[in-house]
């Protein structure tokens, strides 16, 4: 994993994903990439330990998906995460969803944000809250 090579993680879509139209239900591409960005996050450190001591967590504030191709039953993907982090007090990690055989079937772009668990309110400066707590933030593929 590096800058030309983004983390991912395996997928194989499975009967129960499917709507009545036999391919992958809306949903279930952001639950894919939920599952990227959740192992991206623990296998750079994990959100269990220091941050979660520290009163903070990962939010997810807004979703967008942009559909390329469908994926049916038996189709096996690789979905990608890339964090990017900013000045301010939001990041983002996007996802492409791609089939083994190199299709593209889903763009997915997500803006966060780290939440003060006590106040309800998110923190300033969320790669260096999270390189304080302990993540690997070259790791989560966010340069400052």
């Amino acid at each position: 994993m590096s800058e030309l090579e983004p983390f991912r993680v395996r997928i194989k879509v499975r009967h129960y994903e499917l709507d009545s139209l036999g391919h992958v239900n809306h949903a279930v591409y952001h639950q894919y990439g939920e599952i990227a960005r959740t192992e991206l996050f623990d296998k750079a450190g994990g959100l269990e330990g220091e941050l979660r001591q520290r009163g903070m967590a990962p939010v997810l504030l807004e979703s967008h998906i942009v559909y390329r191709r469908e994926l049916r039953a038996g189709d096996v993907v690789d979905v990608s995460c890339r964090t990017k982090f900013g000045d301010g007090k939001v990041f983002w990690m996007d996802s492409d969803i791609v089939k083994t055989d190199g299709t593209l079937s889903a763009e997915i772009r997500c803006t966060l944000g780290l939440m003060d668990l006590n106040l309800r309110k998110l923190v300033a400066e969320p790669r260096k809250r999270f390189a304080e707590a302990g993540l690997d933030v070259d790791l989560l593929g966010g340069a400052a």
